[in-house]
């Protein structure tokens, strides 16, 4: 069977059968859904474009190939509110590094039953206060946690590094030149985030005065888990 291509918009090819009347209609919208199907990861929509206008050959031109990120964001919100229209198994989710399709969470049990591994420990009450705090100060030395807490946090911020939800982010500009720490990328992504605009009363969190260390000379902090420093 043979077929010709027609474009009808930009928008919307269509492809028509030589032999008979039926057609089939490719949007822009279910390129974008191929491609964030068959993707690993969450696509950006930059990236999104360039995989359409990198795509064609002599036998399928690319009819997409002027696509404008504009035209695709459109698409990426036709898709979401058809998945949510249609009451799909699916949906699609935006995270902090881009677009991805994902089960609806309310098929949850089901789905677990495919990947049966042991669940990790939760985080204790002490680390999710900790890495509460880091996140809503950040960056932000451990002393000035402690001084928050009212405890030492060397072993619970040991645990939120090795889980990856915590980073150094460099050392601050005062007497010791302690190391500053942040929340990665992983915690955005574990919490549902796209970004820490989107933490829950961050604003006010961010304004209210909390303790901070005591600024006296400290010998240098050494990273978590190394020996210190020497000399």
């Amino acid at each position: 069977m043979q077929w010709n291509l027609r474009n009808e918009s930009f928008n919307c090819v269509v492809l028509r059968s030589a032999q008979d009347d039926t057609h089939c209609v490719m949007t822009l919208s279910r390129v974008v859904e191929a491609l964030l199907f068959s993707a690993q990861k969450p696509l950006s929509i930059p990236e999104i474009v360039m995989a359409i206008k990198s795509a064609g050959d002599e036998d399928l031109p690319n009819e997409f190939s002027h696509a404008r990120q504009a035209e695709v964001a459109a698409a990426l919100e036709q898709l979401k509110i058809e998945y949510i229209e249609q009451e799909r198994a699916f949906q699609l989710i935006e995270k902090a590094e881009g677009w991805q399709l994902g089960t609806d969470p309310k098929y949850a049990p089901w789905v677990r039953e495919l990947f049966p591994a042991p669940k990790p420990a939760r985080l204790s009450a002490p680390a999710l206060e900790t890495l509460a705090i880091i996140a809503y100060r950040q960056p932000i030395t451990r002393a000035d946690v402690e001084a928050v807490r009212g405890v030492n946090i060397d072993g619970v911020l040991q645990t939120l590094m090795e889980r990856g939800l915590v980073k150094i982010a460099g050392r601050a500009e005062i007497p010791g030149r302690p190391l500053l720490y942040e929340t990665t990328q992983f915690f955005l992504d574990h919490f549902g985030l796209r970004n820490l605009d989107e933490l829950p009363n961050v604003e006010e969190l961010r304004r209210r005065d909390l303790p901070v260390a005591r600024s006296t000379p400290a010998p240098s902090e050494s990273t978590p888990g190394s020996p210190a420093n020497s000399g």
